[in-house]
């Protein structure tokens, strides 16, 4: 009993801080509406058009601001209040979920209309994410900031496997619109969680103040900074073509399933059940670095690569359970090694382009991969996916060996007496 408790205490150790508990309360609430909205926009769009590419085309637009405009959202973020940034963009993004609403209730909404405002929450994003991911940190404090990612991500599956099955069922009983609705209530609860924290409480970095090149700074420090740049490199791989889901999940739904919104639903949901469960052992036990990160690659290429050849609903079910687990083990590592490593005064600009490469790349892989599945099938789409987690564990595997090879010859010294050259060479090795 003891030792459960003691597991317990490791898994959620990070609510124990006043403000970050806040913040988790306000959005499991706020995540749930989230993802409502993401299952309904998605079906609404492929039942307003029945194509793929435009699919693909919607989720594109959301995420091209952040690809156009990420690294000065990250530049934002380290200049100014984040909590503050943060109040007012979430608020913003209830006021887009509430025009959205309002417009599928009245039957009055349009492709182009749903392509507008994705653009605008995309670039509401843009300077959010970042915001966001930094702001983990001040909450919790470094000693706590893997636990709380973990938590995070755990949070967000767990409305995954929440949000999508009750859109399914509002959309299947009293249409799109609610969805969109609700989620605009939803936000209240966020942006009163953080309109209330105690500000004594956070740990903020210091500001980066105002100078010329403060983005190509960002560029270069990553790019003089392996244990950064392989890891977004990496996600980037993955982002483009592996967290498509949104474009595949509908297709795999309605095309090779056969069934309705009810199946959607049911499928992210079950990737949400799976994440949640990754996402808690991940927080428990779960460690850092591009070894962790490289294996988490491996096994999400595996994950995806089961579902891709399920051959019936059930089983399919069980499969993309897997991919969730795989994909917040994945994801959880990858952020926390980052906003370990980067420099205080740099973390704003490095997360933003985390964000680059895990949603900016949506609108090169949505509409490519929505064109491989228009002129193949969704399984070809998740299959795709899983050979570009194979290539980012592959590039991760070769950065760790030149990294090895780099310590190894940093030891063995040319001026060292003869055999001790062979006596170091044989203790790296069993290191």
């Amino acid at each position: 009993m003891s030792r459960l408790l003691s597991v317990g205490k490791r898994t959620f150790s990070a609510l124990r801080v006043p403000n970050f508990r806040r913040y988790y309360i306000g959005q499991a609430i706020s995540l749930v509406g989230t993802w409502m909205q993401s299952v309904a926009q998605s079906w609404l769009v492929y039942v307003l058009t029945h194509s793929a590419t435009d699919l693909g085309l919607a989720v594109a637009v959301q995420t091209i601001p952040v690809l156009v405009l990420g690294p000065y959202g990250g530049v934002i973020a380290d200049r100014v209040d984040k909590r503050r940034l943060m109040l007012v963009l979430q608020a913003a993004m209830g006021v887009q979920a509430l025009a959205l609403g309002i417009l599928t209730v009245l039957g009055a909404v349009r492709f182009w209309e749903i392509l507008v405002l994705a653009l605008i929450l995309g670039i509401n994003n843009t300077f959010e994410n970042p915001a966001r991911q930094a702001f983990v940190l001040e909450m919790v404090g470094p000693d706590e900031v893997r636990n709380a990612v973990s938590l995070n991500s755990t949070l967000l599956n767990a409305a995954r496997a929440i949000g999508p099955a009750v859109a399914g069922i509002l959309i299947a009983t009293v249409g799109d619109g609610i969805c969109f609705l609700l989620n605009a209530v939803s936000f209240v609860a966020v942006v009163f969680s953080l309109a209330t924290m105690d500000p004594k409480l956070l740990q903020p970095s210091p500001p980066a103040g105002r100078a010329k090149g403060q983005v190509r700074e960002g560029f270069r420090y990553v790019a003089h900074a392996p244990r950064l740049a392989v890891p977004l490199v990496m996600m980037a791989i993955v982002g483009t073509l592996a967290y498509e889901f949104q474009v595949v999940l509908p297709v795999l739904a309605k095309s090779t399933f056969h069934g309705g919104a009810e199946a959607y639903g049911f499928m992210t949901a079950a990737m949400g059940i799976g994440a949640v469960l990754g996402g808690l052992v991940t927080a428990a036990r779960g460690k850092t670095g591009l070894r962790p990160f490289t294996v988490a690659a491996g096994g999400f290429a595996l994950a995806i690569a089961i579902a891709a050849v399920s051959p019936v609903l059930s089983i399919e079910l069980v499969g993309l359970a897997v991919v969730g687990y795989a994909s917040v083990s994945f994801l959880a590592i990858g952020n926390t090694t980052l906003q370990l490593e980067a420099d205080p005064s740099m973390r704003g600009r490095v997360m933003s382009l985390w964000a680059v490469a895990f949603l900016g790349t949506t609108p090169i892989g949505g509409p490519l991969l929505g064109w491989i599945i228009a002129v193949s099938s969704g399984r070809v789409g998740l299959g795709v996916g899983a050979v570009s987690c194979a290539v980012a564990a592959a590039i991760g595997v070769g950065a760790l060996w030149r990294s090895s090879e780099h310590r190894a010859q940093r030891t063995v010294k040319p001026t060292s007496p003869p055999g001790v050259s062979a006596v170091l060479t044989t203790e790296v090795t069993k290191a």
